[in-house]
């Protein structure tokens, strides 16, 4: 899922999250909330936040408000 690129400057390995590693992790239940897909995809709450929030721009997914929570759906 997730790709591993060397930073040329430090050597050091840096962690990329790709577009359909979230896309991956709404095809697992019709609904998943945000932090659900953060632990799915292995990445913090504020940058799952981020990411669903622009594929959901680009109309990839759609969110829901359910209570306090905002839940996810890949839009086929």
């Amino acid at each position: 899922m997730m790709g591993r690129e060397r930073d040329e400057d430090t050597g050091k390995f840096t962690t990329q999250y790709q577009r359909e590693d979230f896309l991956d992790a709404l095809e697992q239940e019709d609904f998943l909330s945000t932090s659900d897909v953060a632990e799915i995809v292995g990445c913090t709450q504020n940058l799952a936040y981020r990411r669903l929030k622009k594929l959901e721009n680009e109309g990839e997914v759609k969110s829901k408000e359910i209570g306090r929570f905002l839940a996810w759906q890949k839009i086929d």
